[in-house]
């Protein structure tokens, strides 16, 4: 393949400065011939992978539909989303018939009532166990698993939310770990197959600070000409 490598990202909602992070993750990629589209629409731009075009998908969203605790309520209406079954077969079937999927941070969190996400993505955030310690200086530490994601990388400290304690696929292999307040380790990149397609999950990225850390924009960008099989 070649040319530039075609990107939709999916964006928006609560807790996460996604208008000002969203376009420096679009800057960042574009530095690797990643060509980006950015919306808030997550119907609208799953419709938009059925005219072609597309290379990759990111997901770098917090929608969700928002049950439970009613601090939640003021933002139901703006942010709360269920994702269609329509939405489910086009992202499903875009990534297993080839596409390239970046799941960022929040990704985790999205589409909380489709089972099949997590198989897709190869984590889930579980309400009521998942959680995250205060945004703080958290590490990276690349695992000894040789990859192309992080061939040469060293650790580094970003300030950012570690999440942990979210359910993860079977055949799932890390290739980097966080420890949130210096418990448990827990895996914050992987990559693996689906289908046709190839998945990476980076659970890091609160920030355009996060994204723009040096070794986390090699991360990103190896993520996306990995995911898309492009040379790195």
């Amino acid at each position: 393949m070649s040319g530039a490598v075609r990107n939709l990202i999916l964006t928006g909602g609560i807790g996460h400065p996604f208008a000002d992070a969203a376009p420096a993750l679009e800057e960042i990629l574009a530095g690797a011939g990643v060509v980006s589209t950015v919306t808030d629409d997550i119907e609208g731009g799953l419709a938009a992978l059925d005219q072609g075009g597309f290379d990759l998908l990111t997901v770098y969203a917090l929608r969700w539909r928002m049950l439970g605790s009613e601090k939640y309520a003021p933002h139901r209406e703006r942010w709360a989303f269920s994702l269609s079954p329509d939405g489910r077969g086009r992202l499903w079937n875009f990534v297993t018939g080839g596409g390239g999927l970046l799941g960022l941070h929040t990704a985790l969190i999205c589409f909380d009532d489709w089972p099949d996400w997590k198989d897709l993505l190869g984590g889930a955030w579980v309400w009521g166990r998942s959680a995250h310690p205060p945004r703080g200086p958290v590490t990276l530490v690349p695992t000894d698993r040789p990859h192309p994601l992080t061939a040469g990388l060293p650790p580094f400290t970003v300030t950012d939310e570690a999440y942990g304690d979210f359910d993860l696929a079977g055949d799932v292999r890390p290739l980097a770990l966080v420890a949130p307040d210096g418990g448990r380790a827990w895996p914050a990149l992987w990559a693996r197959d689906a289908g046709l397609g190839r998945v990476v999950a980076d659970t890091l990225g609160h920030d355009r600070a996060s994204l723009e850390h040096p070794v986390h924009r090699q991360i990103l960008t190896r993520a996306a000409l990995w995911a898309c099989r492009r040379p790195l």
